[in-house]
């Protein structure tokens, strides 16, 4: 990647709604100018979306903010679409895991990870016939869980999949009070899950979302002996992308259990329709009803109980309002 500190893109309607999501559930700060739907700044780095369709992004953090965010978070399908069969390297198959994780960025229901392992090429193969590719690239819920089961029945017990539901990740994330930490102590107790059932899996493979010695760190004894390796856009691979789609099927069956255990039909991602639910179950049952269904870090949970949105997040469980003024 270019090592240039102002670079271009152009982004569909879609493409900027997405962006703008991110960066409002990750604590940007947005402000209106001319000419421009909005602009955002954080620390290094300035992101100027314009009504043209342009996106300028500037400053020292724009190679970390376009490799790590724009690519894989905002344009991973357009990316996906582009790639020819010639500009993906023929690599010699060998037997390993996927990993990969589902809810990261919905405010309601739980966060998902998955561990897959394929053992060999057959299995690749057979995985990629039966349609396993990024999930994301996967517009339909009820394909991907149909997908998921096709994968079941190819790799068998040869999986992980940990459900941290809204309530354990409020726990998690306010004793580790660091998103990444809670990803990669969810990788770990995956892939573990994963080599009870698969001891002979010596190489896992997962995509990156921060230094891999958090995962690492995080390993117990089996999990230590394993080879373990990170990279960008690592769904292109048929292990990680069979992994995010048994993430993604076991994120949506939870989700719709939550929702119809609580009397709503709880929605996916971010918006005004998130919003507007998260409003439905704060009045009906607090910050505690809240704390149940969603993740409580995120600013949509501020807005709900009508309060301020602090810089850094220091979240506590069943903040009120009347806890605020106090």
């Amino acid at each position: 990647m270019a090592s240039t500190l102002n670079t271009v893109f152009h982004l569909t309607d879609e493409e900027f709604s997405r962006l703008r999501s991110f960066l409002e559930e990750h604590q940007w700060e947005l402000t209106e100018a001319p000419y421009m739907r909005f602009k955002a700044q954080r620390e290094k780095i300035s992101v100027c979306a314009y009504s043209s369709g342009k996106l300028v992004v500037q400053g020292a953090g724009a190679p970390e903010f376009i490799e790590f965010i724009l690519e894989p978070e905002i344009l991973r399908e357009k990316m996906f679409a582009n790639a020819s069969a010639e500009e993906k390297p023929a690599i010699p198959f060998t037997p390993h895991a996927g990993m990969d994780e589902s809810g990261k960025g919905d405010f309601f229901g739980p966060l998902v990870i998955a561990a897959v392992f394929v053992p060999d090429e057959k299995t690749a193969a057979e995985l990629l016939k039966i349609g396993v590719k990024d999930s994301k690239m996967i517009k339909n819920d009820s394909t991907a869980i149909e997908i998921a089961r096709g994968i079941r029945r190819l790799v068998g017990d040869r999986m992980g999949v940990v459900t941290i539901g809204p309530e354990a990740y409020n726990r998690l994330y306010v004793q580790m009070h660091n998103l990444n930490r809670l990803l990669a102590w969810g990788h770990a107790r995956a892939l573990e899950n994963l080599l009870e059932k698969a001891p002979e899996c010596a190489e896992a493979l997962a995509d990156k979302f921060a230094d891999e010695h958090l995962i690492l760190n995080a390993l117990k004894e089996k999990g230590r002996k394993i080879r373990l390796a990170q990279r960008t856009k690592a769904e292109s691979d048929v292990a990680v992308a069979a992994a995010s789609i048994m993430a993604r099927a076991q994120f949506v069956r939870a989700l719709r259990d939550l929702g119809e255990k609580n009397g709503v039909k709880l929605p996916k991602g971010a918006g005004t329709e998130v919003d507007a639910v998260a409003l439905e179950l704060f009045r009906k049952g607090g910050a505690e009803l809240l704390s149940q269904t969603a993740k409580m870090h995120f600013r949509t949970a501020y807005k709900a109980q009508g309060l301020p949105v602090p810089e850094k997040q220091p979240w506590t469980p069943y903040l009120s309002y009347q806890d605020a003024k106090e």
